[in-house]
């Protein structure tokens, strides 16, 4: 109980505030049935008083405890429709209490308004409530509302709050003790038994098994492959995935394992053994498909740095021979000169040549450059063969660990793994039946050997680097997966598509067929084809320019940069001399103060609990977290709030995913309400920007790049920003990872 702040208590089922144009419209006109039944009555306070009652209970979906009790704009627009001048007449109608409950009982009769309690209306409406909180994760706030929003559209009259409150918490209760019940059956005795044994520490440290298989890798190597490897056979040893979950809802789920990644161990164990056992059981399920994901995110980065780091050694390499490549170039240059001479004679070339370069001398400058010399195709794979030892390590592990699965597209890639598979444990394996589809020219070159023979080594590797191009295309992936699933698992397919096909091509003013809306995208791309080509000789921005490899490539010039008009930069300085200068502490608790956005933040495990002085424990936590600067310069002996046990407490307990979304949540609604906010935009539009940030830990969303993180790593952090300026949604990417790649995040 007790979800509700006191703002929202104070709002429900009264004006919050002036209603908008829109509202207005919408539920306080009067139409001619209406004012037939006001205009019957004697006196204008009557008939105003009755007007108010009708349309204050079309809005709220209640009758006021002081019907007069309005804003003016709607007493205002009401007295317009009705023709009544002189509205000071309205307290009038109070005088006689018996007229307002003979209006609502006229009201209520004439117009169809039912009472909470009246059957079937309040058996309906558990019954939606009991679905929304079955196959849905909305806070209990978000239910109150959506349940508010209900009884005013089938016309019942709103309760008091706290009965209100006790529905939606009980039916809640009970849709979570019917999800805990219908997973706690689920698990044989054997699961159960191996579920419980993940909660008790079988060492001297207080690790469980439970904190060891959440604990994400961190690091990218072939030792932190195999063990994410070991980690996922961990998970599916328990079995979990092989139970039937389709009558439980996925968001049910989610939220389940939410909570259980963020709480302690020690909390689990405590739960009863439903709750312990349902919690356990959806953070597997859910476990197994992230650790395959964490799997696949290694192999990725691995595979990437053992080809960057070949190609940074190749450099080297290339770089430290490069006085001996240039001095028998030199030596064939003087011999291809004495060649291209006139004036020397054809049947005299070979001794001219001999007499300038002796014939060991040439002989040694030929097999200097055909050594270190490399055609432009050549991505540095002698390099890359060396690191056979590294692949090794991991390889066997992840041939038996993990079962990819594919599209036609990537078949051919799957064809040779399952091959590398085949010969895994073979000491000399025939190579002559390894697939070679798709299998670019380079690697061909480096595979098939002068004796015909198929290079293991270099099969492997260029097998790797294929399977990785694969993952990112999504021509393979792995299931369970959230991250590199099946890009069309999510899509409509069969009769699925066809019951929905043509309500979808409506909605988004499509043909049902696929020909004409094909033929259309054709022409535009011939269009835009066209008109590029026919504008490219013109076009000074933009060069096709080959590269090292001698490909073309396409480059675009970069923007000019536009200068600030002095105009602007007086108006900066204006600006920036009406800001006060405040400490980020007071911004916090000042926007506390107005909102109340830290009332979100609440006990992990015990939702009543209540301590002195929190919001300043929360904004100094916030603060500790958002700064990156640990709670020791916040601790403060001689303040009660801001001892160094009571921040810790603070920072284990009250800041959640759940609990930060909802705080955040509250900040953009306040946003929404601010004058100036709504002048800029109705916030339907939304723009995406990354910030780049350097991080101090090991982590795998961490990335190197000069240009940003000089020799350290960071990540990019993409926030989603509407055009009121409140950022609703943030993820974290790699710092090397093009925006692009995650705008629809």
């Amino acid at each position: 109980m007790g979800f509700l702040t006191p703002e929202q208590r104070q709002c429900y089922g009264n004006y919050e505030s002036e209603p908008t144009p829109i509202q207005l419209a919408r539920y306080f006109h009067l139409d001619d049935i209406d004012k037939k039944s006001v205009l019957i009555r004697r006196g204008n306070h009557n008939r105003l008083g009755f007007a108010l009652q009708l349309v204050s209970v079309r809005f709220l979906g209640t009758f006021l405890e002081n019907p007069i009790d309005v804003p003016l704009g709607v007493v205002t627009e009401i007295a317009t429709q009705l023709g009544i001048v002189e509205i000071k007449c309205l307290p009038h109608y109070l005088k006689r209490p018996l007229t307002r409950w003979e209006h609502q009982n006229e009201i209520k009769q004439r117009y169809g308004y039912q009472d909470f309690s009246k059957q079937p209306g309040h058996w309906r409406l558990v019954r939606w409530l009991y679905g929304r909180a079955w196959v849905g994760s909305e806070s209990p706030s978000v239910l109150f509302d959506l349940a508010t929003a209900r009884l005013v559209e089938h016309k019942i009259l709103l309760p008091g709050v706290t009965v209100l409150e006790r529905l939606v918490m009980s039916v809640r209760e009970r849709s979570a003790n019917l999800l805990w019940r219908m997973l706690s059956k689920l698990p044989s005795a054997e699961q159960r038994l191996k579920l419980e044994a993940l909660l008790v520490s079988e060492t001297e440290n207080w690790y469980t098994p439970l904190d060891e298989i959440r604990k994400s890798p961190t690091r990218h190597s072939s030792p932190a492959l195999i063990a994410a490897l070991n980690r996922l056979g961990t998970i599916r040893s328990l079995g979990i995935n092989t139970l039937n979950f389709s009558r439980i809802p996925t968001s049910s789920l989610k939220a389940l394992t939410r909570h259980a990644a963020t709480i302690r161990v020690q909390a689990i164990a405590r739960m009863p053994e439903q709750r312990r056992i349902a919690t356990l059981l959806a953070f597997i399920l859910v476990l197994e498909a992230e650790a395959g994901d964490d799997v696949l995110d290694l192999l990725e980065l691995l595979v990437k740095d053992l080809l960057t780091s070949s190609v940074r050694d190749g450099k080297k390499e290339r770089l430290r021979t490069i006085k001996d490549l240039d001095a028998a170039a030199l030596r064939l240059s003087e011999a291809a000169a004495v060649i291209l001479d006139p004036n020397c004679d054809n049947k005299s070339v070979r001794k001219v040549i001999f007499e300038r370069i002796p014939q060991e001398q040439l002989q040694s400058a030929m097999a200097k450059v055909e050594e270190i010399a490399r055609p432009p195709e050549d991505d540095h794979y002698p390099e890359l063969l060396k690191r056979w030892g590294q692949v090794r390590r991991f390889l066997p592990s992840l041939l038996r660990t993990m079962e990819f699965q594919t599209t036609k597209a990537g078949q051919p890639i799957l064809t040779a793994v399952k091959f590398l598979k085949s010969i895994e444990k073979k000491a000399n394996p025939n190579m002559d039946a390894a697939p070679l589809d798709g299998i670019s020219k380079g690697w061909l070159k480096l595979l098939v050997q002068e004796n015909t023979e198929i290079d293991r080594r270099a099969y492997t590797f260029c097998t790797l680097e294929r399977l990785c191009e694969g993952l990112r295309r999504r021509e393979l992936f792995i299931s369970p997966s959230i991250r590199w699933n099946n890009p069309h698992a999510k899509l409509l397919q069969g009769s699925q598509w066809e019951s929905a096909r043509s309500q979808v091509c409506r909605s988004l003013n499509l043909q049902p067929t696929p020909t004409v809306e094909l033929e259309k995208l054709k022409q535009q791309l011939d269009d835009a084809f066209h008109r590029t080509a026919d504008n490219l000789p013109s076009n000074t921005a933009i060069k096709v320019e080959p590269n090292q490899k001698g490909r073309d490539t396409l480059t675009v010039s970069n923007l000019d940069k536009l200068e600030e008009p002095d105009s602007l930069k007086v108006l900066k300085t204006l600006v920036a001399k009406l800001l006060p200068r405040v400490d980020l502490p007071e911004v916090l608790l000042e926007i506390h103060a107005k909102i109340g956005f830290m009332d979100e933040f609440i006990h992990g495990s015990l939702e009543n609990s209540r301590v002195t002085d929190l919001p300043i424990s929360v904004c100094a936590v916030l603060i500790a977290q958002s700064c990156n600067i640990g709670l020791k310069p916040l601790v403060r002996a001689d303040i009660p709030a801001l001892t160094r046990n009571r921040l810790a407490w603070i920072e284990q307990n009250y800041l959640r995913a759940e609990t930060l979304t909802r705080a955040n949540a509250r900040l953009v609604d306040a946003q929404r309400h601010i004058p100036l906010a709504q002048t800029w935009g109705g916030g339907e539009v939304a723009s995406a920007d990354g910030l780049r940030f350097v991080v101090p830990i090991q982590t795998l969303n961490s990335g190197a790049n000069r240009k940003y993180f000089g020799r350290g790593r960071g990540i990019t952090y993409y926030n989603f920003v509407s055009d009121q300026f409140t950022g609703f949604h943030a993820l974290v990417v790699p710092g090397t990872l093009r925006d692009s790649l995650v705008q629809d995040g």
